[in-house]
């Protein structure tokens, strides 16, 4: 089955109730513009950079001229439609996986009530189903996007599309390499699986692996349609396993320690009040502490499957943490003192 067809049965399926609400890409509709700039490109037998310019049908059924070899009709149509679509996405599937997982990793009174939930019904396995389709609707439409834009380069015979997907990357909304598809694995990996594997049919834990050594940690994820992802959990800052990992809005994750040492602020104070002037140790982006988040699935996953390390991590942090509150407290009383 082609990719298109398996798209669309995929947007008509059973998931419909759980992400009606999500955009995504509008694949055939862009296929059938890219139909029409073939059309352009045939009548014109290959085209030169001089071509007349031809009519074509837009999603509206209105005509519109469309060079194929400069195409700025389909610039519009495909870059900032893409762009919109891709951060819709992105937004969409960060807040839904950081909703889940808070159901999970919850503390307090909210995990009380979700334990007295459980004696009442399986809340785990209904989790469990609900990050599988957000596993699915983030990789399907990455593969649109992979697809539609191949397929935008072949018709024209240009390098705009693969341009199209660097900047993707440089606005942090590549969909696989968002930090919450890496919370999603950990959270499987998280999982006591025991009763979900014998109910499960093609072993969907099966396609989450946790690496641990001295030279690369790593977190490795098989997803559909043989897409293979592989996340090296090593911090670029210590050069260390991360430990309580924060993942700024950049999308590049840190030892929390070592994120606070590079915006210059104390590690109990926290990456919050770090300067907008701060940036990103590997891409140099301003403005990203004010909205880091700690990776708590990944957090737990390498506490409980790398429990010496993650004990002795956690004690030079408390002394590094004690030892930067008795400086800071000892300048503000010099200070109030004068």
């Amino acid at each position: 089955m082609k990719f298109g067809e398996t798209f669309t049965e995929y947007l008509r399926g059973d998931r419909e109730g759980f992400l009606g609400d999500c955009s995504h890409v509008e694949y055939k509709r862009l296929k059938k513009v890219l139909k029409g700039c073939r059309s352009c490109r045939g009548l014109n037998g290959g085209g030169s950079a001089d071509v007349t310019a031809v009519q074509s049908v837009d999603d509206k059924g209105t005509a519109a001229l469309c060079r194929w070899d400069a195409c700025p009709i389909c610039d519009q149509m495909f870059f900032s439609e893409l762009m919109k679509e891709a951060s819709d996405i992105a937004g969409c599937f960060g807040a839904r996986v950081r909703h889940l997982l808070d159901h999970h990793v919850a503390t307090g009174v909210q995990r009380y009530i979700l334990r007295l939930r459980q004696c009442f019904g399986d809340d785990r396995y209904i989790l469990l189903q609900q990050g599988r389709l957000l596993m699915e609707y983030v990789t399907m439409n990455a593969i649109a996007i992979r697809k539609i834009l191949k397929k935008y380069d072949k018709v024209h015979g240009s390098e705009s599309g693969k341009n199209f997907r660097s900047k993707l990357r440089a606005e942090h909304i590549e969909l696989l390499q968002s930090p919450w598809l890496m919370e999603l694995g950990a959270f499987y990996l998280n999982l006591d699986t025991e009763y979900f594997v014998e109910s499960d049919s093609d072993d969907f834990f099966g396609r989450f692996s946790f690496h641990f050594n001295a030279t690369q940690p790593v977190i490795r994820m098989s997803l559909p349609d043989s897409v293979e992802l592989e996340y090296d959990l090593a911090c670029a800052i210590c050069l260390d396993t991360v430990f309580n990992p924060y993942a700024l809005s950049c999308g590049h994750f840190f030892c929390k320690s070592c994120a606070c040492s590079a915006a210059s602020v104390p590690i109990f104070q926290g990456l919050k009040v770090a300067d907008k002037s701060a940036r990103c140790p590997l891409c140099r982006e301003a403005g990203v502490y004010a909205n880091s988040v700690p990776l708590l699935e990944l957090d737990l996953l390498l506490k409980n499957q790398c429990k010496d390390f993650w004990k002795e991590r956690l004690a030079v942090e408390r002394a590094e943490m004690l030892k930067q509150s008795k400086e800071y407290w000892n300048l503000q009383t010099k200070y109030a003192i004068g």
